[in-house]
């Protein structure tokens, strides 16, 4: 462990929060309570601007594995203010094996791939293939903050929906993506469903999710739940973790 190492752990410790970090355990059942410290994001958002600017940060970013949470969460805020493309992806292609929970995974959203997302495509498709929990689930969230707006395509749709996998946090983030394209591109999104082209537990999932979210109007709502499928015995049902 290097000396920045050291005092980034260090520092850490004295914005422990106890019982947050008692809440944050229950929520990521993943990563061990003794690994968590308990210090909030907007914290870690703040010293990770305060340490994105030393020279030595590669000392920390390449002293991998981390072994507290906040190390994980603190090393990804870091690299999503780096502000050259190849650098950044670099750097989130080297941290993407180490990353163990969906928090970690869904926090980050470089700002320099909102600005370069061509580039990048072949880069998410290459994560979303990759087999790997949460490379696949950080792949999919890439595509569903930054490609279904303006950027938006039909092909990253079934990009998404080709993913076939049986770990909780891939199947919950395909029906969060798949919730939110009913939301933004809701014509395009709801062959899914009626075609029956997700597996039943996503299916089921995703309407869950769209008939929570605030973005959807009542009427579709209505439409999609009764598009709901029953045949749960035809796909093994998968654990429920928070999420």
């Amino acid at each position: 462990m290097n000396d920045i190492s050291n005092e980034i752990r260090t520092r850490l410790f004295t914005m422990r929060d106890t019982e947050y970090r008692d809440f944050q355990s229950a929520l990521i059942p993943t990563v061990d309570k003794e690994n968590i410290i308990g210090v909030r994001t907007p914290a870690l958002r703040r010293y990770a601007k305060e340490l994105a600017g030393r020279e030595e940060i590669e000392d920390f970013l390449t002293d991998l594995p981390h072994s507290y949470f906040e190390e994980n969460n603190l090393h990804f805020f870091i690299v999503e203010r780096t502000p050259d493309f190849e650098k950044c992806l670099a750097q989130v292609q080297a941290f993407l094996p180490y990353v163990n929970n969906w928090a970690t995974c869904d926090q980050a959203c470089p700002a320099v791939f909102k600005r370069r997302k061509r580039e990048l495509l072949p880069f998410i498709k290459e994560w979303v293939e990759s087999g790997k929990t949460y490379t696949v689930r950080f792949g999919i969230g890439m595509l569903m903050r930054l490609f279904l707006d303006e950027d938006f395509s039909a092909e990253y749709l079934e990009m998404a929906a080709a993913v076939r996998s049986e770990e909780y946090y891939v199947n919950m983030m395909v029906a969060w993506y798949f919730a939110t394209a009913l939301a933004k591109q809701y014509e395009a999104a709801l062959p899914y469903l009626t075609e029956r082209r997700l597996p039943v537990w996503t299916h089921n999932k995703t309407i869950q999710k769209a008939c929570e979210s605030r973005r959807i109007p009542p009427e579709r709502k209505e439409s999609l739940r009764g598009l709901k499928r029953s045949d749960e015995n035809k796909y093994r049902k998968i654990v429920q973790k928070p999420c």
